[in-house]
């Protein structure tokens, strides 16, 4: 026991990536690295360290042309030999010139490389170490699993740029500053001293700064991960969005998460802004002592004019080069943070125990007896809630056993340690007397099949998905998966799509009905035909005629296998068909059927009631003397007491099976005495969202007493079962012929030609379809709506967005930055001119020593308003940046849950990429502004200032050295243009990896059941080795281009310094002059040519910003969600007439055709049918979830399409087939999108939803009650719990009609009994039923019974009156004549 409390706290410690306190290094950013990754990164630190050299021997050539300008000058040099000198010196900048293009090419390819080794890295291993984790990691998480992968692949990205090119610049700037400082030793050394004595203390406050980054950075990657979070479970639950009306809640709710993400962002944009603005002011406040030592050594002769000016701009490349790095520390910071995270949660993973802990014994065969012996079991997301204890069971080989129970009891956790999912805290389990740690997990598992009730289809076809049984599912043949196919009564379905089983079933199978893909998951089975096979609930879905001629075709298919079938559908058992009863995880009776309706209690006692007499035929077993056998039971009071229980037994008796034996335990299915009626006023208010409908509010006061106030689960006490003394023989029996059906459910009309889709944007007023502006053309528009490929759009159009999205507070923030980007663009000039007056001071015959005085303190006058300047225009705008970005995203999820149902059925609106954009791309979007937009800003500024002023002063050599833009534009422009493209193909390739990821771990039970781990792992190791080769050809177009970009900024520069010398000799100008157009030109041009490094940063977050625009551009208010404005005080007769419908993103033929159909109000109906004939359809289009093709849907004869939906919303409640379960506490949950003044929000109106649901004895039962967090990252709760919640939820809103979509689908009997009890209140008390259902009891407690097939209704009326019609459709779906 103290080693299982160990593991627990160990689990719970890391159950959160950021529990625990990670201290990023700046190796976390070589993490991923191996002995496969040195060459390129050992060819990338060459090429880097000899790029870096480039500078200080460009220094050193600009010290030696100056000494040419100085002595013609001063009269040393002649015109001639000036020209001569200076072509010298001008042909080594050309030849350097060509060097650094090559070296540049070479570093910048390598560093791509080597970042596309890291990602690639990083997700192998991720996926390897994760594809091996037990289940008990997954279910610790915190924050969940969706919300852990689209952190993941966040951090990747984050990781991946930290090691590419931002690392190889800041590399090669540090040696740049290191080798331009050593060449200023070298020549002066003891100027250089004087001229850095600052930088000591400059290099603590920018540790100091910088260490102050990392908690804003953690803290501010927890608020995007709940952001994300958010996010991800209001797409995956868009159906309970909107029938509840919490489009504006789930928006709020994100909209806090991204603000309190912005506020940790800012404190990290403020100490970047620092940084930089300080090492700005250091670095031109340097010039204040250098240069009045520097004159001084001059006059007294100690140096050449050229050495000194060689030292100083070494000193300025050195400190410009520290400059270039600080943008991209933020960068750093990141990776490296991303890094250390991925490193983290690798280590916690490999303490952790994996998947094969033990076993290698692989038998020859499998027979299938399975014996669980005295096993416990609780799940580690719910440590004081056991599972199983002490639970026992016998399955013998060959023969069909059933497990019944409530929910909660601990069924399927059978089905999960049966497959080592997870292992049992006590007990052991035993196949064929071998027991189960000792087999080899692969042999278990392609031994044993489980099919759950949640079934779960890839994004791959029909084919595809029922072939994935097999390991080698690539042999697999078309005739194998036909007869799989026939067992489960696919082929009609299949028949009516129009690529048949090579039909794409789309992301999660959406585009089949959840019957359509249980059947699909039992074909899947069938092929696979494993000696043992589970099935959970894997027919609750279907139909009854369905569900039966299924089940006759599973006992056919398994006669003599190994068959657990766990349900609550206690008519699928046979009299001869043995049954476990569960019960709060104990077995609580056992035995065939025939015997357990034989006892006093129990949920087989009541004998099934036919509703006629259709005949009947009871198999009853032939038992053999050694079934006879008395069975080891205990009645004595002495060590079991007064009750009869199982006792122990010999352990070396093999005779006997008392596993075997039906006993009752008393007490363990006696419930809650029913609790007295809340005396409580009754709020029936329906519930809109505030946000969503203005002032509207509807408040319906009743005074009928509360129709809730009764618990689901209320039943007399049950009594002890007399011990049934029999144990199963090897039954022989004859199921008789059966024979197919070839149409369940054929469609006889052909596809609606219209469908239906948004209302034209010049429907809407000018305020619903108002977007942010980003200007598209026609085919661009249909771009954004995705009709066709998404083309990027040029950052000046994504930049125009920017002043429409931000609010009137952050305008004048956005005006400041860009005020204090031209102070700061207008500071290069200034300091140019500044700095050729200091030069002139060399050539001055008098006052050399105060005029460099008064213009080195005038330097330091610049670098202090620079300085200011710069640190406000990067803070600024970062943090425009980022409210553009947070108003974009908040806009995005905003008309994302606006958009029509239809819209997030298409596989490019899937959940896990309409994330990633809110996510990752909204992160490097922010970048576009607070980065770039400002650098670039400022390099227009200074160049049109330079040439300007440059012009004024010496017109002929500035027209040169503009002859030259021409070209260096082209060859940037081609480099910018490669570098998209290639970028925009890699991001493609990586998110086509990054959606594996999440279609494996998003459903890693399926995987693991189906064995698909290495099918899975390969294939995302063919995407991941996509990606490498993409971003391998990357790395080699953008580093040529970038190259060959570097080296046209050095042939300018040579260009200029030649020329210059010509017009110098010439005398039309004085070299003072000369010197004021080289100081300008060169320091702008190099400013400009740094934003060559920042192409492919630039290209990214333009591909990416086109993404999230895409999104924030999409059409609100403007669906035919928002065509009606008449408001219902109430629900009145609802009417179908003629309506046609097709769903948009289903390949199949109409849905109904001309369905005529009236729902009168205050009724209770229930709707049958067989499985995929519309029912759930009836119920979405009565909540506005899709329109009607053709035809007319009105409530009161007035057309849904005139409505106001969200106040039509706010009169119906809706429990849908899969309980939604949201991130957030169980309080939380039933009063879901209500206002917290509401008093339909209040605790005791949500306690007494949960007691009428029958959930509330369980949530009491938890440490923190309806505080406990549920959901992604929260306690699991059993499939029938979550559809209880979902029922609460809907009880509390106190509607005027209620839909229940197979609601009692994952419930046991008792809990169903309460339903029909809730029905049947709730049609005294006036309130409207709909209810789709299969159960025969649940039609029973209906008014009336609506039958539909084949699109249209076949009968309708009362359940006795139908099922005893001959030849009617109700008693053929019963199984009647």
């Amino acid at each position: 026991m103290e080693a299982l409390t160990e593991e627990q706290n160990e689990l719970e410690s890391q159950g959160s990536e950021s529990s625990q306190s990670i201290i990023p290094h700046w190796r976390s950013l070589f993490a991923f690295t191996t002995r496969s990754h040195l060459l390129p990164l050992f060819l990338a630190l060459v090429l880097s360290v000899s790029s870096g050299v480039v500078s200080p021997v460009l220094s050193y050539l600009l010290g030696r042309v100056f000494d040419c300008f100085t002595n013609f000058g001063i009269g040393k040099y002649g015109g001639p030999e000036l020209i001569r000198n200076v072509s010298k010196y001008a042909l080594g900048v050309t030849g350097l010139g060509m060097a650094s293009g090559v070296l540049h090419a070479g570093y910048f390819g390598f560093w791509l490389m080597f970042g596309e080794l890291q990602a690639k890295g990083a997700r192998d291993s991720l996926f390897g170490s994760m594809l091996e984790k037990d289940m008990e990691w997954y279910d610790m998480r915190k924050d969940g699993v969706e919300a852990l992968i689209q952190r993941l692949q966040t951090q990747i990205r984050e990781l991946q740029m930290g090691t590419s090119q931002p690392l190889g610049f800041a590399l090669q700037s540090t040696v740049t500053a290191l080798s331009a400082l050593g060449l200023a030793l070298y020549t002066a050394w003891d100027l250089t001293l004087i001229t850095i004595a600052t930088i000591p203390l400059a290099a603590l406050v920018l540790g100091w700064i910088s260490a102050r980054m990392q908690p804003s950075i953690e803290a501010q990657a927890k608020e995007l991960n709940t952001a994300s979070k958010c996010a991800n479970n209001a797409f995956q639950a868009i159906d309970v969005v909107k029938c509840f009306n919490g489009q504006d809640f789930e928006t709020w709710q994100y909209a806090k998460a991204i603000h309190r993400a912005a506020k940790k962002y800012l404190i990290q944009a403020k100490a970047n802004a620092l940084q930089i603005g300080f090492v700005r002011f250091i670095t031109l406040s340097m010039f204040v002592q250098g240069f009045w030592y520097g004159s001084h050594i001059v006059i007294t002769g100690k140096k050449e004019p050229g050495q000194v000016l060689t030292a100083f701009w070494s000193c300025l490349s050195a400190l410009q080069a520290v400059e270039q790095i600080l943008p991209q520390i933020l960068v750093l910071e990141k990776g490296r943070a991303a890094g250390a995270t991925l490193q983290a949660i690798l280590t916690q993973m490999d303490k952790r125990r994996r998947v094969i802990i033990s076993g290698q014994l692989t038998p020859e065969f499998c027979e299938g007896d399975i014996e669980v012996r005295n096993v416990s079991f609780r799940y580690p997301s719910r440590p004081d809630q056991p599972a199983l204890k002490h639970a026992s069971f016998f399955f013998p080989a060959g023969e069909t056993t059933f497990v019944i129970g409530t929910s909660g009891s601990g069924k399927s956790t059978l089905g999960n340690l049966l497959m080592r999912f997870y292992e049992p805290a006590s007990g052991e389990i035993f196949i064929d007397g071998n027991s189960l740690q000792t087999l080899d997990i692969a042999w278990l598992r392609n031994n044993i099949t489980l099919v759950q009730q949640q079934s779960v289809l890839f994004n791959e076809t029909i084919f595809k998905n029922i072939a994935f049984a097999r390991r080698d599912w690539e042999k697999v043949e078309k005739h194998e998966v036909k007869r799989s196919i026939d067992t489960a009564f696919l082929q009609s379905t299949i028949n009516e799509f129009p690529k048949g089983v090579d039909t794409v079933v789309g992301a999660g199978g959406n585009a089949m009905s959840g019957g359509q893909r249980q059947r699909v998951a039992i074909a899947r089975a069938s092929l696979r035909d494993t000696p043992i096979l589970i099935l959970d609930e894997a027919t609750s879905a279907l139909d009854h005629i369905s569900k039966g001629m299924v089940m006759d075709a599973i006992r056919e298919w398994r006669r003599g296998k190994t068959t657990i079938i766990i349900t609550h559908d206690l008519s699928q058992i046979a009299d001869d068909e043995f049954a476990y009863i569960l019960d709060k995880g104990v077995v609580v009776q056992e035995g065939y059927r025939y015997a357990l309706e034989q006892g006093e209690t129990g949920p087989l006692v009541a004998p099934r009631r036919p509703s006629v007499n259709f005949p009947t035929q009871r198999r009853l077993p032939k038992l053999s003397e050694e079934v006879r056998k008395p069975s080891m039971v205990s009645t004595s009071s002495g060590s079991c007491g007064s009750t009869l229980s199982v006792c122990s037994h010999d352990s070396l008796d093999i005779q006997y099976h008392p596993r075997r034996q039906s006993v009752f335990v008393p007490g363990i299915f006696s419930l809650a005495k029913e609790s007295p009626e809340m005396n409580r006023r009754s709020y029936f208010e329906p519930f809109v969202s505030p946000a969503a409908t203005g002032a509207f509010a509807m408040h319906r006061m009743s005074g009928v007493p509360d129709i809730f106030a009764r618990p689901l689960n209320q039943s007399p006490q049950l009594k002890s079962a007399w011990p049934l003394k029999s144990r199963r023989e090897q039954k022989e029996q004859d199921l008789g012929d059966w024979s197919l059906l070839n149409e369940l459910h054929k469609r006889t009309a052909s596809a609606v030609d219209r469908t239906p889709g948004e209302r034209s944007t010049s429907q809407a007023s000018p305020e619903q379809s108002k977007t942010i502006p980003l200007r598209t053309t026609r085919r661009q528009s249909e771009d954004i709506q995705g009709e066709a490929p998404l083309r990027i759009a040029p950052i000046k159009k994504i930049l125009l967005t920017v002043w429409p999205t931000l609010t009137w507070k952050h305008r004048p923030l956005l005006l400041g930055g860009f005020f204090c980007a031209a102070v700061h663009a207008a500071g290069t000039p200034v300091f140019s001119f500044v700095f050729s007056k200091l030069l002139a001071t060399f050539f001055q015959p008098v006052n050399r020593e105060r005029e460099a005085l008064k213009w080195s303190l005038s330097v330091l006058a610049v670098g202090s308003g620079d300085a200011l300047a710069s640190f406000f225009m990067h803070y600024l705008l970062e943090a425009c940046g980022q409210a553009w970005v947070d108003n974009l995203r908040i806009e995005s999820m905003k008309r994302i849950i606006d958009q029509p149902r239809t819209w997030f059925d298409k596989d490019k609106n899937s959940v896990g990429k309409l994330t990633e954009c809110l996510d990752r791309n909204a992160e490097e979007m922010r970048n576009l502004l607070g980065r770039f937009a400002g650098f670039m800003f400022v390099v227009v500024i200074m160049l049109s200032t330079a040439i300007i002023w440059s012009l004024i002063v010496c017109w002929k050599l500035t027209l040169v050295g503009l002859a030259s833009a021409p070209f260096i534009y082209m060859i940037t422009r081609l480099y910018q243009a490669v570098s998209g493209k290639w970028e925009g193909r890699s991001n493609d390739a990586g998110t086509s990896a990054a959606s594996i990821f999440t279609e494996t771990f998003g459903n890693i039970r399926t995987v693991r059941a189906l064995t698909l781990e290495a099918y899975l792992h390969e294939k995302y190791l063919k995407a991941t080795e996509k990606a490498f080769h993409v971003g391998l050809r990357r790395s080699v177009y953008s580093g040529t281009f970038y190259g060959i970009s570097d080296s046209g900024i050095a042939f300018a520069t040579a260009l200029i310094f030649y020329y210059g010398a010509k017009v110098a000799a010439s005398r039309d100008f004085t070299v003072q002059n000369i010197v004021t157009v080289f100081s300008m030109l060169l320091f702008s041009i190099a400013s400009a040519n740094s934003i060559l490094a920042f192409i492919p940063q630039i290209n990214s977050s333009c591909a990416t910003a086109t993404r999230l625009l895409r999104l924030a551009n999409l059409p609100h208010k403007s669906s035919y969600e928002h065509t009606g404005h008449v408001r219902l005080p109430a629900l009145g007769t609802i009417s179908f007439n003629d309506i046609n419908f097709t769903y948009p993103s289903r390949p199949l033929g109409p849905v109904f055709n001309s369905l005529n159909l009236k729902l009168p109000p205050h009724t209770s109906i229930a709707l049958v049918g067989a499985s995929g004939s519309g029912k759930s359809t009836i119920a979405s289009l009565i909540l506005g979830l899709y329109p009607p093709s053709s035809g007319t849907l009105t409530f009161d004869s007035l057309a849904i399409s005139t409505l106001h939906l969200p106040s039509l919303r706010s009169l119906i409640a809706v429990v849908p087939q899969t309980p939604q379960i949201f991130a957030t506490t169980i309080a939380l949950n039933v009063a879901y999108a209500m206002p917290e003044r509401s008093p339909l929000a209040s605790r005791a109106n949500i306690e007494h939803a949960a007691e009428v649901a029958g959930i509330h004895t369980f949530i009491a039962s938890l440490p923190r009650g309806y505080n406990t967090l549920i959901g992604e990252g929260g306690t699991g709760l059993s499939g029938g719990q979550a559809q209880r919640i979902a029922i609460a939820r809907a009880v509390a809103r106190k509607p005027m009609l209620m839909v229940l979509d197979e609601a009692t689908s994952a419930l046991d009997g008792e809990s169903a009994r309460g339903i029909r009890e809730l029905v049947a209140r709730l049609r005294e008390k006036g309130v409207g039923v709909l209810m789709v259902t299969h159960d025969r009891e649940m039609m029973r407690v209906c008014e009336r019974i609506i039958v539909v097939k084949e699109g249209r209704v076949a009968e309708t009326g009362g359940f006795e009156e139908l099922v005893s019609r001959r030849g009617g459709e109700l008693r053929r779906l019963l199984g009647g004549a």
